[in-house]
């Protein structure tokens, strides 16, 4: 579920807004080892009060991405890894996160991404950082087109869940809002581009399917794939007033990625047949099993 557990109401979406900020910087605005600013530092820059920063950290800290310290801050241990062989990794120089390649996609003149995940959570904040550059001038997309497949709504998932309640409905609720919330927020910064005109040609379709997913799944131009398994982890949760639960739960931010290239010519190549495979597994669900 990759992350927000906040209240239903307007502290807790805040302390989500927070620890979903916070979670995008990690692994490129805070590296592997640094720490993050002082609590009172956050709060000012991000507009909250001190409670509702304290209130994301402890989130934070709960998917085991800092450790923090009473008088030491805040530090982080855990990024998303990726591993590749690709040249492409070698170039970002061992800093390989979801970022640079979200970034080196929306570089170019038409940018196809098709995705598959529990929840548009990670790729909302990347959208959303991509819409930024866009609207600085500092890159200039011609076409976006994005397709995503997420779990039919109506699916009893075995995950996020309460671990000694199996029907305890609370937690798949919430994924539901998150979900909401980020596909909402994702499409409309990309639409909102073609309609200031700031990009020319904008596709966003989002369909559900009935499958329960058990990895996650970046397509980029039908050359490149990220792909990770789901972890299923136990560990509390805060819920409304105060009430902490033992989840069930998975980290998709927290997943490691492997990265498969299709290179020019080389249509039998480990890569490209993995490539290949997904993209033909993609379309026929999209296709034949979602709506």
């Amino acid at each position: 579920m990759a992350g927000r557990q906040g209240e239903a109401g307007g502290g807790g979406r805040e302390a989500q807004r927070v620890a979903d900020e916070l979670r995008a910087r990690i692994g490129h605005v805070y590296p592997l080892g640094s720490f993050l600013p002082a609590q009172r530092a956050l709060a000012v820059e991000l507009g909250v009060s001190r409670d509702t920063v304290q209130r994301a950290l402890r989130d934070l800290v709960s998917e085991g991405w800092i450790q923090s310290r009473r008088g030491s801050g805040s530090r982080v241990v855990k990024t998303q890894r990726i591993q590749s062989s690709a040249p492409k990794a070698t170039r970002l120089h061992g800093q390989v996160t979801l970022a640079p390649f979200i970034s080196e996609a929306f570089e170019q003149p038409e940018v196809t991404l098709d995705v598959y995940t529990l929840t548009s959570e990670s790729l909302d904040a990347h959208i959303r950082l991509q819409s930024e550059r866009i609207r600085g001038g500092f890159i200039s997309p011609q076409r976006i087109t994005l397709r995503m497949l997420l779990p039919d709504p109506s699916l009893p998932l075995p995950y996020p869940r309460v671990k000694d309640d199996r029907d305890d409905p609370r937690l798949r609720e919430r994924l539901r809002i998150i979900t909401e919330s980020h596909t909402t927020s994702l499409v409309g910064a990309l639409r909102d581009l073609q309609t200031e005109q700031l990009v020319p040609s904008v596709d966003v379709r989002i369909r559900h399917t009935p499958l329960t997913p058990t990895f996650k799944l970046y397509l980029f131009n039908a050359v490149e794939v990220l792909h990770g398994m789901y972890e299923i982890i136990e560990r509390p949760l805060e819920l409304e007033r105060g009430e902490v639960v033992t989840a069930l739960d998975v980290l998709g931010l927290g997943a490691t990625l492997t990265h498969h290239v299709k290179e020019p010519g080389d249509s039998a190549a480990p890569g490209a047949v993995f490539v290949d495979s997904m993209q033909q597994w993609f379309d026929s669900v999209w296709n034949l099993l979602s709506e």
